[in-house]
């Protein structure tokens, strides 16, 4: 006889899944693969924003072109509800899964839920042990809170855009993005650090949480030793191309039939 599967280690919990685009998709993703069952509600005719992000579009048999390649890469393992919150019934129907749910995920601007009903404090109180994470550009208090945050800018808000790229006086010298939305990313794993933490404080206590989770916080975060050079030094990083602050050798070399990585 074979041994029976185990159960994936997130078996049995329920994540109601408010969020779009990237960072709170990316988490939600996460819980999924762990095994999770992520409910994700879309709005009516549009769905979420990256199912239109192409080219590339997937093809289903018929050669028809269906969602975009960035929504199919942060949307696995989930199932997907068109429900419009903006009606009260629709935000009715959001509670009442609530209501059963160990998760509730959202990104929209601080305070945007509240007139829905669907805030923290309203859904805490059908559900006590909710762990409720919320995923914003500067977090839910603060001079900056109300604003809108996007991957892009906060690369270069949060300093990654100031190591990243060719030094000054070489060609293509200018502050450069990551090739991929990192902050986004990086947010969302942190996101979905915190819900994991905090639903072992709720399966303990019965008592869930509200996360905080802003994205200019998990980019300076992420500076990581560049941030605690600059801490102990007191000079700022600058960018070094494929060369290392603190390594030698660590960067890029040109040979005579192309490039090769030397750290």
């Amino acid at each position: 006889m074979t041994d029976s599967p185990k159960p994936a280690a997130l078996a049995g919990v329920r994540v109601l899944d408010l969020s779009r685009v990237l960072a709170g998709p990316w988490a939600s993703q996460l819980l999924g693969d762990l095994g999770a069952e992520i409910i994700k509600i879309e709005r009516p005719g549009a769905g979420d924003d990256t199912r239109g992000w192409g080219p590339p579009f997937l093809k289903n048999d018929a050669g028809e072109t269906t969602d975009a390649a960035y929504f199919l890469s942060a949307n696995r393992n989930k199932k997907s509800v068109v429900i419009d919150i903006a009606a009260p019934e629709g935000a009715e129907l959001v509670r009442r899964i609530a209501k059963t749910s160990h998760v509730l995920l959202e990104n929209f601007k601080v305070g945007g839920l509240r007139k829905y009903g669907l805030d923290y404090a309203s859904v805490a109180k059908v559900n006590p042990s909710l762990v409720y994470c919320s995923i914003t550009g500067f977090g839910q208090t603060g001079p900056d809170a109300p604003r809108a945050g996007y991957d892009y800018m906060i690369q270069a808000m949060g300093g990654l855009m100031s190591v990243t790229g060719q030094p000054d006086g070489s060609a293509g010298a200018e502050p450069m993005k990551v090739g991929v939305a990192v902050a986004d990313l990086f947010s969302g794993m942190y996101a979905a650090t915190a819900i994991l933490a905090a639903l072992r404080h709720s399966e303990r206590t019965g008592e869930g949480q509200h996360l905080d989770v802003a994205l200019f916080d998990c980019q300076i975060a992420m500076l990581a030793n560049q941030a605690s050079n600059f801490l102990v030094s007191g000079k700022a990083p600058t960018r070094l191309g494929n060369a290392h602050p603190n390594i030698a050798p660590y960067q890029v070399f040109e040979t005579a039939d192309g490039y090769i990585v030397i750290a």
